[in-house]
């Protein structure tokens, strides 16, 4: 019983939302008619050619009736469109809708040391698949936000041919050896990781382009097992269609320095995108990549990104969860319409709270964060200046090819170093074992027999170690070491291997816990009950070989510090805190372990950690300083939409296709006009801060206003030739009527039994209710003699057979 019923509530939705659909497409385009119709009207008109027969042209300008239909495979149309708006000058309006505060300026061009003009992050999740054996359907709906699957297989195409080519000869800015450890450490890194068995699914996942106010822009469906850089790079091609062409881009994409490598070693990306878009990481994820990575790639350290953290789609992905269940057992059409039309709910959703998000990140991240970092460069009291020139020598030395190992020292230090563990294992038992002798008088011949077979296997896997090192030639991989004693180089490499796997295992677990506490104070959804058991039960699993690796690196730094001598001028790792708490807050996790020898004294940001502190605290500084800018920006593109959107809709309303006091109107869509006015003049006291003023949207509302007195006095009061009228009687069965203003005339009646001076004539048969007949001194003097002569009682006037009168206009 309960399959029918929902099979037909089912279709039964299905059928209502392409109802809608299909209405909001006539809101949309009548709205987009008013909208160039008053972008048009900036404009001064230009000068019409005079015909070759000198007589002016008398045709009617042509008015555009309703804009282009966007075309069914999301592709922009490159054929000139009917518009004033130069596609050059501004973002096109599919945009300007999804995230006026985005892409509602007009302003562009700024370079990426002012962070640029748009800020985007990518992502992938592969939770959204779709079973084989679900099937299809046939096709009823057009996505709003995917991109069609030819559009991705075009730039797919393109990276095949371009990767056949040579690389181009190209200056890392970061290491080759650090970005293939980034490449690595990432299943996304490279997209013959499968991470779906394609065998059961059709479709692998989604892909999402959002804005940096987690609005979603545009999502690409994946049917590969991996997530390919084709996804990524389809989408930023799309985009950059729809901007101007001075418009620059920040996209952050958890592993951007991959796909930055990518892009400059071949033309994956168009000539005329390459100089305007620039990459960057997440900023969670930047703390799993390497340290050179972060110096280059992390948006805290990077000039011009501000407070944007490109993790957006993660929390798109936390709205779309409740979804992954419904559409991986649905009909793979039903699947994308499910998809496309809930991120068309978060992104109005998250259109409406513009305001308020900037509020909020003006207040608690701008102001607060920025307080802090204040108040931190007051107690170091050290200059800005010698803090900026300690900054640039760090960058430039921790980026230097020197600061990285090769790729096989790695590898083989990888072997020492697990090596090195069953090393420790076997200590400590044959620790445990002496001790446990020590407590009795007779050991047990087989005891005996047991601890001199784990001495003979400490024995050979300490030389096995020692050979194995001995086989790296570290000093001649590092020449500059060769004077600093083995064994505390070979502690050294071992130290700072380890400490890149604590930090590894530390984020990983500090992700952990930010999903448990992700529903604190309403900021997110619940886990629920399963999915949390499960979380805690990864982070208990996982905490004991962090802190045994933490543990052994503190001893690695203590027997450091013992063997360390000033004339190395090579620094000491700091020990790392065994809280976890603790750990997350201090920046010792993120610093790796300097190899390299320092010519000179040791500099201040490597010895003195008042000066590393104030480095940061400078830095905070400078991104809360470019957010405040980019804010007042963003509040000014959101003011500017909110009047132009406004008048759109105001003219829309007042058009006579829609306008309900035209009988040739067609009203189907006046109310929702309507509804969609009142909703957006509702923002106004939300989207007002301190960067956008009440008074700018109130001069908004006010300039909308304007526009309905100027089109209602012009409908009410057109410029007329007043006429003499001729008054005529003619007699009825009706009652008699005095109408004392011609305000009161109803309708228009032809007299054709009327015979008149002549036939261009205008007549109104003016009526009125009996209640209101009198007579006074302004009574017509022809309907007085009228009654007079039929000796008709004034009282008695209503009931009787009265004349009609009429009132005549001869026409000039």
């Amino acid at each position: 019983m309960r399959d029918p019923f929902r099979k037909g509530l089912g279709y039964a939705i299905q059928w209502y939302d392409n109802l809608k659909v299909r209405i909001e497409e006539r809101v949309e385009a009548a709205i987009v008619a008013a909208d160039e119709e008053l972008e048009s009207a900036k404009v001064p008109d230009k000068p019409k050619p005079i015909p070759s027969d000198g007589l002016p042209d008398s045709s009617p300008p042509k008015v555009p009736d309703k804009p282009k239909p966007i075309p069914s495979d999301g592709l922009p149309d490159s054929s000139p469109q009917p518009t004033s708006s130069d596609p050059l000058t501004e973002c096109a309006r599919i945009l300007r809708q999804r995230c006026p505060a985005c892409f509602g300026g007009t302003n562009f061009g700024k370079t990426f040391n002012e962070g640029g003009d748009i800020h985007v992050c990518i992502d992938g999740n592969f939770n959204h698949r779709h079973l084989i054996s679900s099937g299809d359907c046939p096709k009823f709906y057009d996505p709003e936000y995917f991109l069609p699957k030819s559009q991705i297989d075009d730039a797919g195409h393109r990276i095949e041919l371009v990767r056949k080519k040579k690389p181009k000869k190209v200056t890392p800015e970061v290491p080759n050896e650090a970005v293939d450890e980034c490449e690595t450490s990432h299943v996304a890194g490279s997209g013959s990781n499968s991470k779906t068995n394609m065998e059961k699914f059709d479709d692998g996942g989604v892909m999402a382009l959002v804005c940096r106010h987690d609005i979603p822009l545009f999502l690409a469906n994946i049917d590969t097992p991996g997530e390919q850089q084709k996804y990524g790079v389809a989408l930023l091609m799309h985009l950059f269609t729809l901007i101007p062409r001075s418009a620059t881009v920040a996209a952050l994409y958890d592993v951007g320095c991959v796909l930055d490598r990518s892009s400059k070693l071949y033309d994956i990306f168009p000539d005329s995108m390459t100089d305007r878009l620039q990459f960057a990481t997440s900023a969670m994820h930047a703390y799993v990549h390497q340290w050179a990575c972060q110096l280059v790639y992390n948006p805290r350290l990077r000039v011009g990104l501000g407070l944007t953290d490109g993790e957006g789609v993660e929390r798109l992905w936390s709205r779309l969860r409740k979804l992954v269940g419904i559409t991986r057992t649905s009909h793979r059409g039903r699947r994308i319409w499910m998809l496309d039309r809930q991120v068309r709910l978060i992104g109005l959703e998250h259109r409406d709270d513009l305001g308020l998000w900037i509020h909020r990140r003006l207040s608690k991240g701008v102001e607060g964060q920025d307080e802090a970092a204040r108040k931190t460069l007051l107690e170091c009291n050290i200059p800005e200046s010698t803090l900026r020139a300690q900054w640039e020598l760090q960058r430039k030395s921790q980026l230097s090819l020197r600061a990285h190992a090769p790729v096989r020292l790695k590898k083989e230090l990888d072997t020492v170093l697990s090596l090195q563990g069953e090393l420790d294992s076997i200590d400590e038992a044959i620790g445990k074992m002496k001790t446990e002798f020590s407590r009795t008088s007779s050991v047990p011949k087989q005891a005996l027999a047991s601890l001199a077979s784990l001495q003979a296997l400490q024995a050979e896997l300490k030389d096995q170690s020692e050979t194995l090192y001995a086989s790296l030639n570290v000093h001649e991989s590092f020449p500059e070491l060769k004077t600093v004693d083995l064994e505390f180089v070979r502690l050294l490499l071992t130290a700072r291997d380890l400490k890149i796997n604590i930090r590894k295992r530390a984020i990983g677990s500090f992700l952990e816990w930010d999903k448990l506490d992700q529903a604190v104070a309403g900021r997110d959804q619940t886990l629920g009950t399963k999915l949390h058991q499960a979380t805690r039960k990864a982070i208990s699993k996982r905490k004991p070989a962090l802190m045994n690796a933490i543990r052994k690196f503190n001893g690695y730094c203590v027997r450091l510090a013992a063997l360390h001598k000033t004339e190395w001028n090579l620094p000491v790792p700091q020990p790392l805190p065994l809280d976890l708490a603790s750990l997350r807050e201090s920046p010792l996790l993120h610093e790796d372990v300097w190899i390299t020898k320092s010519e000179g004294n040791l500099p201040l940001w490597l010895k003195d950690a008042q000066v590393r502190q104030g480095i940061r605290a400078l830095l905070k500084r400078d991104r809360c300083l470019e957010e405040r800018r980019r804010l007042g920006v963003e509040a000014d593109n959101l003011c500017r939409w909110f009047g132009r959107e406004l008048c759109a809709i105001q003219v829309a309303l007042n058009s006579p296709l829609i306008n309900l006091s035209e009988p040739t109107s067609d009203s189907s869509i006046f109310m929702i006009l309507k509804q969609r006015r009142d909703h957006l003049l509702s923002l106004k006291d939300s989207w007002s801060s301190a960067l956008a003023s009440t008074c700018r949207f109130d001069s908004h509302v006010k300039s909308a206003a304007s526009l309905t007195s100027n089109d209602s006095s012009r409908a009410k009061n057109p410029s007329l030739t007043w006429l003499t009228p001729l008054t005529t009687t003619h007699c009825s069965t009706q009652a008699l009527c005095v109408v004392e203003d011609l305000d009161d005339v109803d309708d228009l009646d032809d007299l054709d039994s009327c015979e008149t001076p002549s036939s261009s004539l205008l007549s109104s048969e003016l009526h009125h209710t009996p209640d209101s007949v009198h007579f006074d001194d302004e009574t017509p003097p022809e309907l007085l003699d009228l009654l007079e002569a039929a000796e008709v009682n004034h009282d008695d006037v209503v009931d009787l057979v009265s004349p009609k009168v009429f009132v005549q206009w001869a026409l000039p």
